[in-house]
């Protein structure tokens, strides 16, 4: 008779890794905080129309987020381990990073939108930033450029070439309506209302508004438009993509690109000066403020969705009327004369 072979049985807790348990829920974890931001960059985007400046600086934030709470094992974006990890990671930003306060605010406000974006889509109960309060950040006035500087950078664009007259009509259009970098890239042809010397622009989250343009503005557009413009591009043989600034190779002009530009010229002069695309910003907005312009007409042109925000050009022309006065003042400048 034959015997049977025997069947061993598996004893209990060998059918699965205990490892292998933990590496399956870290990943739905991290899947889950994945597509969480995912979601949020869609939101940004498509709904709340934000620029991809803006989408890429709060993701950004997040993500900063996330990597220190993986590198402190605090759990995961959807899931912190512990009521008191916006605390932590609030002295982190201040002490380990040395963030200054100003940083510190918009890390915690990209999260804080974040996470209540979350909340309202029922991916989470409880915003964990909402009771963490925002450091005060040093009020700083904003950085301007005085008239002596404004016609130094003028002067020295080379309007006898395609690029001169393009880099022309950039630092016209910055100083001229205050327009944000990032809308000045979006300008196409067919938003420039000459009829009525208006452009029309595109602010933050796809808000319209016209912008009045001044004699310069329109000169140094059509010497672009009817010459610089069409030679760039037939240079380069290329399709035309409908926007009104071009770079080098005939392509959009880009935020970056534009910063570049402007960078170049400031350090260019012989005095070097720092400028950036929003400095023209400030500028036009404190120049209209010193000229007696209204402070709500101010806040229309700039497209400032809070009248705060533009009152802070107040304090600027304060600090710019100040400066000048003890400069030229006869009784000041033979006070500055015997102190040197």
């Amino acid at each position: 008779m034959n015997k049977r072979p025997m069947i061993r049985k598996p004893s209990k807790g060998t059918t699965k890794s205990p490892r292998k348990t933990t590496n399956i829920q870290v990943t739905k974890e991290k899947d889950k905080s994945e597509e969480a931001i995912n979601k949020y960059k869609e939101y940004l985007e498509v709904e709340r129309n934000y620029s991809n400046y803006t989408v890429d600086g709060y993701i950004r934030d997040i993500n900063d987020f996330y990597e220190y709470l993986k590198m402190e094992k605090l759990g995961n974006l959807i899931s912190i381990t512990h009521t008191n990890v916006p605390r932590y990671y609030l002295s982190y930003l201040s002490t380990s990073l040395a963030l200054s306060k100003k940083s510190i605010a918009r890390k915690l406000s990209s999260l804080r939108t974040f996470y209540r974006f979350l909340e309202r889509s029922e991916i989470i109960d409880v915003n964990p930033f909402d009771m963490v309060e925002t450091p005060k950040a040093d009020k700083t006035l904003p950085q301007v450029l005085y008239p002596n500087e404004i016609k130094a950078i003028f002067d020295s664009i080379d309007t006898t070439t395609s690029l001169g007259k393009r880099d022309r009509l950039i630092v016209e259009l910055l100083y001229g309506t205050g327009m944000r970098v990032s809308e000045l890239c979006g300008l196409k042809p067919s938003d420039i209302d000459y009829s009525n010397n208006m452009i029309k622009v595109f602010g933050k989250g796809h808000k319209e508004r016209y912008v009045p343009m001044n004699t310069h503005i329109v000169e140094a557009l059509k010497a672009y438009l009817e010459v610089a413009r069409p030679e760039i591009m037939l240079k380069k043989e290329l399709e035309d993509h409908g926007f009104l600034l071009v770079n080098s190779h005939g392509g959009p002009l880009t935020t970056r690109g534009v910063r570049l530009i402007i960078e170049n010229i400031g350090m260019n002069l012989p005095e070097h000066i720092k400028a950036h695309p929003h400095t023209f910003r400030h500028t036009c907005g404190s120049d209209l403020l010193c000229g007696g312009a209204d402070l709500r007409v101010v806040q229309e042109i700039l497209g400032h969705a809070n009248l705060s925000t533009t009152q802070i050009y107040t304090h600027v022309s304060k600090e710019q009327i100040k400066k000048v006065y003890l400069e030229h003042h006869p009784r000041q400048t033979q006070v500055n004369e015997k102190k040197k």
